[in-house]
């Protein structure tokens, strides 16, 4: 790694509709120079070296890019699939592994992270990088009329077309 390029760390959701593109964000910031440490829990991170293995290269790293894995917080034989477990368990594990990293960064041969690119949904970690002097940036990685429906969602509610949990409360208008 070049000592002297701009240092990055990207935090995507551990999902394959969140990692991709960060992943695709990661390439674009090398090939403009940075540095990347894509941070990732630990089943995300075997699920992108098996991918690597699979290319042309077949090697554990990218040109640029680190790899890191983290916990996500649940036990092994935990059911990654109930997503308000998961959620829960990625929101208080996470932070402080960010943490971490950020504090432990600047050691040779990487420059201290001097940006965090993190999921929307990864928000819990914002202020943990902010507090350790560290810009952030949030991408939201879906489509804008996704997200424009998500922020239209208290008005939903206040309007009585949906509930607090998103369930219709009554018949739309034609």
């Amino acid at each position: 790694m070049d000592a002297a390029a701009p240092h990055v760390m990207v935090l995507p959701s551990p999902a394959q509709g969140h990692v991709t593109p960060l992943m695709e964000l990661s390439h674009g910031l090398v090939d403009h120079g940075f540095q990347v440490t894509f941070v990732c829990t630990g089943l995300t991170h075997a699920l992108l070296l098996k991918a690597l293995r699979q290319t042309p290269n077949g090697g554990d790293t990218l040109e640029g890019i680190r790899l890191v894995p983290i916990p996500d917080g649940m036990a092994d034989g935990d059911d990654r699939r109930d997503l308000c477990k998961f959620v829960d368990a990625v929101s208080r594990c996470v932070p402080g592994y960010v943490e971490g990293l950020i504090k432990a960064s600047g050691a040779a041969p990487a420059p201290r992270v001097k940006w965090l690119i993190g999921d929307v949904t990864m928000g819990f970690c914002f202020q943990v990088a902010k507090d350790l002097g560290v810009r952030v940036a949030a991408v939201w990685p879906a489509s804008a009329a996704s997200l424009g429906t998500a922020f239209r969602i208290p008005q939903m509610i206040q309007d009585g077309f949906i509930d607090d949990m998103g369930f219709p409360k009554r018949e739309m208008e034609s």
